[in-house]
């Protein structure tokens, strides 16, 4: 079987090989994979991915309940000694929730341990899709749920995390809603024109850089590719630098910053801006 088959090649290989394929989509438990293999062909990855999550939904709790317990908990010991699976260090690792400090730590091991004492199983959420600041506030929110809530929110999360993990997986997966944008186009309106050599940067609530590109008249992807990570950003404009090259050395606008929220991770986030020395203008639209 090819590195990364379609899902033809999926339906047709024996059993082993489809396990040692699919076998850790969900986390430590290759009986799912098991469960569906002998429901082959599926039409697509959809259904696939919806006859994984209807085996795991058929069995009693206490089997749910099991597989919940072989997932790590976030930023908790597993991921700080490494002992993950390739899978999650690599969605965890997009916060370093492996990496932080004594207080920070100390803060998500305690919540780890009021919601498995609650619960009896850990906190899982679909990381991929959150900064760490969304994070938390979905641990403090949920450790207010019921058990049956829980229970069917973790579900959810997993339905999330396996769905992206099965994209990573097959070659013509044909998902769809599974990654976020962030779009940007700039138009000179004093000139009537894109805004051409218009440098942008985008920063995290925190300040910290995520994507720096310049306008070249066809607009700019600064984030896609992977679900958008519900926070705050900034979108900082380098206009003065743009007009003063254009011979407008009394530009009164320097670097503009843009403030907004992402709460869709899914979604296509397109921003139309107009910009002059003394003046901007934006429009932002979310589609999905």
């Amino acid at each position: 079987m090819a590195a990364l088959p379609t899902l033809a090649q999926l339906n047709a290989v024996d059993t082993t090989a489809f396990l040692a394929h699919l076998g850790e989509v969900f986390e430590h438990a290759p009986w799912v994979a098991a469960a569906v293999a002998l429901q082959r062909p599926f039409a697509s990855t959809d259904a696939l991915h919806r006859a994984m999550l209807a085996a795991v939904a058929a069995r009693p709790e206490e089997a749910r309940v099991a597989l919940f317990n072989g997932h790590p908990e976030l930023a908790g010991a597993a991921a700080r000694l490494g002992q993950m699976t390739s899978d999650s260090v690599r969605e965890q690792g997009g916060l370093a929730l492996g990496a932080l400090g004594a207080e920070d730590g100390a803060r998500w091991d305690a919540l780890n341990t009021a919601y498995r004492v609650r619960f009896g199983f850990p906190f899982i959420l679909c990381i991929k899709r959150h900064t760490r600041a969304t994070a938390l506030a979905a641990f403090a929110a949920r450790l207010a749920n019921d058990r049956a809530t829980e229970l069917a929110s973790t579900l959810a999360e997993i339905g999330r995390i396996t769905r992206l993990r099965l994209a990573e997986r097959i070659a013509d997966h044909g998902l769809d809603g599974l990654h976020g944008s962030v779009v940007v186009q700039v138009l000179d309106s004093q000139h009537g024109r894109s805004a051409e050599g218009l440098r942008l940067a985008l920063h995290d609530a925190d300040g910290a850089p995520l994507a720096e590109a310049v306008e070249e008249g066809r607009g700019l992807t600064l984030l896609a590719g992977a679900p958008l990570r519900m926070g705050r950003y900034e979108l900082r404009l380098h206009l003065g630098d743009y007009h003063r090259q254009r011979g407008a050395p009394d530009a009164l606008l320097d670097v503009v910053p843009v403030a907004f929220a992402i709460d869709a991770p899914e979604a296509a986030y397109r921003f139309t801006l107009s910009v002059a020395p003394w003046a901007y203008s934006l429009v932002c639209v979310r589609e999905g």
